[in-house]
């Protein structure tokens, strides 16, 4: 592969791709956070999974010629892992930031979850 790119996943598309030997590359979804029975639930065309067990996907893949893109890895952003007072900070704010380090311990693209240390939740200051 020459021509690797990595985005987030919506729906079932990659969206917002970026050649992945960038040193930076950010990426935004919206996300609505809804309370039932003072439980948080998340939506919105990025968010993935079941109740419970939301996250946003991180997608890998070769972009041919044609600008087609051929998945090859995927990793997890577990949105119900974020520490409920940061997610109602962030609730407050309009924005929850994700640092991930896209890179595995062997080099390789991240893929499966990607847990902390790998990936820091925060509000920014605004």
């Amino acid at each position: 592969m020459d021509n690797v790119h990595v985005g987030i996943q919506i729906r079932r598309d990659a969206a917002q791709l970026i050649r992945a030997d960038v040193s930076e590359a950010a990426w935004e979804a919206d996300v609505d956070v809804v309370r039932k029975d003072g439980v948080l639930d998340f939506r919105g065309p990025a968010v993935q999974g079941r109740v419970g067990d939301r996250f946003i996907y991180l997608t890998w893949g070769n972009v041919d010629p044609d600008d087609g893109f051929e998945m090859f890895r995927r990793a997890k952003l577990m949105l119900d892992q974020v520490e409920r007072s940061l997610m109602e900070s962030a609730m407050k704010a309009g924005y929850l930031d994700a640092v991930v380090e896209l890179t595995d311990d062997r080099g390789g693209p991240r893929c499966a979850r990607a847990d902390p240390p790998a990936v820091v939740w925060s509000v920014p200051a605004v």
